[in-house]
């Protein structure tokens, strides 16, 4: 994955947000397992039990979030694509060493770009969905929804490490 692919509104979900804070702390905030459990899993919907990044191509990206009841949902996937504070992605397509993946889920390859303005960063999430209805069942399930919460809650984790 290279940072020139197409987003099609069809198929795909991008939500933008600026943080307040230097891209540094943003990247560390999006790829370090402690954050990441603080942030993730949108808190009227449950937590994070288990996360880890093995942050490089290839890499493990495992997030296992506890939501009604007490159950436990393993979310496995694989890095695609890193540049240190400035790009990455992952999928749910594969799991770690790019194994082909076995899941239940709808799939997505998610890609986070991270641009410096002033101060500041613009954060940019891009869904990417296999279809229009895998795309259609995201928003409609509340998968949307709880990824802009959770990306609400990323804003003011990032912000609370000034």
């Amino acid at each position: 994955m290279h940072a020139d692919f197409a987003v099609s509104p069809k198929t795909d979900i991008v939500i933008e947000r600026f943080i307040d804070a230097p891209r540094a702390l943003v990247w560390e905030a999006l790829t370090t397992p402690a954050h990441m459990k603080e942030w993730y899993m949108p808190k009227p919907w449950g937590s994070v039990a288990n996360c880890e990044l093995d942050v490089r191509p290839g890499g493990k990206f495992r997030i296992d979030i506890v939501v009604g009841g007490g159950q436990v949902a393993e979310n496995l996937g694989c890095f695609l694509d890193v540049v240190p504070m400035e790009r990455v992605s992952w999928t749910s397509m594969l799991f770690p060493g790019y194994r082909p993946a076995t899941f239940d889920d709808i799939p997505i390859t998610a890609i986070v770009t991270l641009e410096t303005v002033g101060k500041g960063t613009r954060y940019i999430f891009t869904a990417l969905h296999r279809s229009e209805a895998d795309c259609e069942t995201n928003k409609a399930s509340g998968w949307l929804q709880g990824t802009e919460i959770a990306m609400d809650q990323f804003v003011a984790h990032a912000l609370s490490l000034k």
